[in-house]
C-alpha cells in the first residue's frame, strides 16, 4: 500500500516531472513507486498529493498534484477538482484542458527555476 513514508519519493518524482516538462499517469507513479494500478492504492496516492500540495503551498511553490493525471484523458482524476472555487464546472471539457495546462506550466517553470 502506499504511505506516508512515500511521501519523499513522490514529492521527488513529481519535482522531476515538473523539471522534465511532463505530467505521470496515476499508473505511472504507482508503478515507480513499486505497486500495481488499484483503486485503493490511487485513493491513497491522491490522499498524499493533496498533503504534497498542502505543504507546497505553504512554502510559496505551485501545486504538483496536478502533474498526476488519467491515462484516458491527460487530466486529473475528480478528487483533485472537488472543492476548487477557481475551478471550470465542466472538469473533462476545453476549459478544463486550459485549466490543468496552465497549473502544469506554472509547476514546469518554478521547478525548471529551483
Amino acid at each position: 500500500m502506499v504511505t506516508p513514508a512515500d511521501l519523499p519519493d513522490i514529492r521527488a518524482l513529481l519535482i522531476a516531472a515538473a523539471r522534465a516538462g511532463r505530467d505521470l499517469s496515476y499508473s505511472e507513479m504507482l508503478l515507480a513507486l513499486g505497486h500495481r494500478f488499484s483503486r485503493p492504492r490511487m485513493r491513497a496516492l491522491c490522499r498524499l498529493l493533496d498533503q504534497i500540495d498542502s505543504e507546497g503551498r505553504a512554502a510559496g511553490e505551485p501545486e504538483l498534484a496536478v502533474l498526476v493525471v488519467r491515462e484516458s484523458d491527460r487530466l486529473p482524476g475528480q478528487g483533485w477538482w472537488v472543492g476548487r472555487s477557481d475551478a471550470p464546472a465542466d472538469w473533462t471539457g476545453p476549459a478544463a484542458r486550459a485549466f490543468v495546462t496552465q497549473r502544469q506550466h506554472a509547476a514546469y517553470a518554478w521547478w525548471q527555476d529551483h
